[in-house]
C-alpha cells in the first residue's frame, strides 16, 4: 500500500489511526475522564434502556427520547452480537469497528487513479477532535453506511442508492447522499434502488413491532437545543433580562420560555429555504462531474446541520465523514470548508463536555466557544455552497460562452462600389 509519496505516508496515517483510536478506548472506558458530563451515559443508560424494550418486540413507544426512524434499533441491537461483553463495552467496540471501516475504504479508494490520501487523513484527525462523543453515539455507525455509499457510488449507482435509502431508516440525513447523482441513467438507477430499499426496511420493520413510525411525533415535538444556531438569541438574551429556562427536554438540553416557538418555527424555515437552493441548484447545474456527489453531498448536509433546531455533537462525525470523502478526489475544491469543519469539531469538544456548563449558563465563555463553532459552520457551509455552485453552474456557463460561435456580421467594405459579400457592383451569390 503506497501512497503518493512512497510507503511512509500510509504506514504513518495508520499509526496515527491506532494511536488516537487506542485514546479514544480509553476515554469511553474511563481509564482517562474528560471534565464535564459523562458522555458515555447515553449508551449504558439511555441505548441500554432501548435495548431492552425492543427485545421485547415493540418499540419504545413510551419515551419521547426515541426520535429516530426505525431501522435505528438495528444499531441499538447490534451490542448482542457481542454477548460475552456487557452492554456499553460492545457498543464501543462496534464503533470502533465502524471507524476501522471508515479508514480501510478511504485507504483502499486513495490507491485509485484520481484519488489521494487527504480524505485518510481527514478522517484519522477528525474523530478524535470529537472526542469520546465520537463512540458513545451511533452517528458513527451511519456515518460508515454513507461513506460506503459515496465510494460505491463512483461506479455502482444502484450500490449508493440501496445504501443511501437504507441509511435514510437509520437516521434520515443520508437521503442527502443523492443530491448530486449524475442526471439521466445513474439518477434513475440510485433514486430507484433509494426507494426500493428504504421502503422494503420500512415495512420490514412496521411489520416486526409496532411503534416504527412513532418518532414522528416525537420528533415534531422538539424545541429549540442550547447548542444550535439559534439558541444563540437566547443566550444573548439570558443576559439582559430574559425569563426562559435552559431544560432537559425531550432527551436533550433545550430552552423553553418567551419566543421560543418563534425561533424554533424560523430555524425550519430556514431548513427550507435552504432545501429551496438545493433543488434551484439542482436545476441550474449544467455540468456533473466526478467529484459532484460527494461535493452536494457534504454541502446538503451543511445546511441541513447548521440550520437545524438541533445541533448536537455527535453531528460533526456526519460533516467529517463527508468532508473525507470530498477530499479523496483530488479535483475536489471542498479542501476549505472541510478545514473549518475539522477546526468547528475541535471546538465541539471543548464546549461538549470539557466547558458544557459554560454553554448551559449562557456567560460569556460559553458565548464564545458557541458562536466560534456555529460560526465555522455557517462559514463552511457558505464555502462548500459557493464552491459548489461556481463548479457546477458559473464555470460550465463562462466556458459555453467562450466557445460559442460568432454571429457573422458585415465588414465595412474598404472601396466604393465594393459590397461586403461579393464583386463589385453585384452582390454575392446566396449559396
Amino acid at each position: 500500500m503506497k501512497g503518493p509519496s512512497g510507503t511512509r505516508l500510509p504506514l504513518k496515517v495508520v499509526g496515527i489511526w491506532l494511536l488516537t483510536r487506542t485514546l479514544l478506548l480509553l476515554l469511553v472506558f474511563k481509564v482517562f475522564v474528560l471534565p464535564g458530563p459523562d458522555i458515555t451515559t447515553d449508551v449504558s443508560v439511555i441505548y441500554q434502556g432501548w435495548y431492552d424494550v425492543l427485545r421485547t418486540g415493540t418499540y419504545p413507544l413510551n419515551d419521547v427520547t426515541w426520535q429516530y426512524p426505525p431501522a435505528a434499533a438495528l444499531a441499538i441491537l447490534s451490542p448482542g452480537l457481542l454477548p460475552f461483553l456487557d452492554y456499553a463495552s460492545a457498543f464501543f467496540l462496534l464503533a470502533l469497528v465502524c471507524d476501522a471501516l471508515v479508514f480501510g475504504l478511504l485507504l483502499y479508494a486513495a490507491r485509485r487513479p484520481g484519488k489521494c490520501m487527504s480524505g485518510a487523513w481527514v478522517w484519522v484527525a477528525g474523530v478524535p477532535l470529537l472526542g469520546p462523543t465520537a463512540y458513545a453515539r451511533y452517528d458513527l455507525m451511519v456515518t460508515a453506511v454513507a461513506v460506503a455509499a459515496l465510494l460505491a457510488g463512483v461506479r455502482h449507482p444502484r450500490v449508493l442508492g440501496a445504501l443511501a435509502g437504507f441509511g435514510a431508516l437509520l437516521k434520515v440525513w443520508p437521503v442527502l447522499l443523492l443530491a448530486g447523482t449524475w442526471r439521466g441513467r445513474v439518477t434513475r438507477r440510485s433514486w430507484t434502488a433509494a426507494a426500493v430499499t428504504g421502503t422494503a426496511v420500512l415495512l420490514a420493520c412496521v411489520a416486526a413491532m409496532p411503534g416504527a413510525l412513532a418518532f414522528l411525533t416525537f420528533q415534531r415535538d422538539r424545541g429549540t437545543e442550547v447548542e444550535s444556531l439559534g439558541s444563540l438569541v437566547f443566550h444573548v438574551a439570558r443576559n439582559f433580562g430574559w425569563e426562559g429556562q435552559v431544560l432537559l427536554n425531550y432527551g436533550s438540553v433545550e430552552f423553553l420560555g418567551p419566543y421560543v416557538p418563534v425561533v424554533s418555527k424560523a430555524a425550519l424555515a430556514l431548513t427550507v429555504a435552504a432545501f429551496g437552493w438545493l433543488l434551484v441548484w439542482r436545476v441550474r447545474a449544467r455540468e456533473f462531474g466526478t467529484t459532484t456527489p460527494a461535493d452536494a453531498a457534504f454541502a446538503a448536509v451543511l445546511l441541513f446541520t447548521t440550520t437545524s433546531r438541533v445541533i448536537s455533537p455527535q453531528y460533526m462525525i456526519w460533516l467529517v465523514g463527508l468532508a473525507a470523502v470530498c477530499l479523496v478526489f483530488r479535483a475536489s475544491r471542498m479542501a476549505r470548508p472541510a478545514k473549518m469543519v475539522l477546526i468547528a469539531t475541535g471546538v465541539t469538544m471543548l464546549e461538549f463536555p470539557i466547558w458544557f456548563t459554560h454553554i448551559v449558563h449562557s456567560d460569556l465563555w460559553g458565548l464564545v466557544l458557541l458562536g466560534v463553532r456555529n460560526g465555522l459552520l455557517v462559514a463552511a457551509t457558505i464555502a462548500a455552497c459557493r464552491e459548489l455552485w461556481r463548479q457546477t453552474v458559473t464555470e460550465p456557463r463562462l466556458r459555453e460562452r467562450e466557445h460559442a460561435p460568432v454571429p457573422a456580421q458585415a465588414a465595412e467594405p474598404h472601396h466604393r462600389g465594393v459590397t461586403p459579400t461579393g464583386s463589385a457592383g453585384s452582390p454575392a451569390t446566396a449559396r
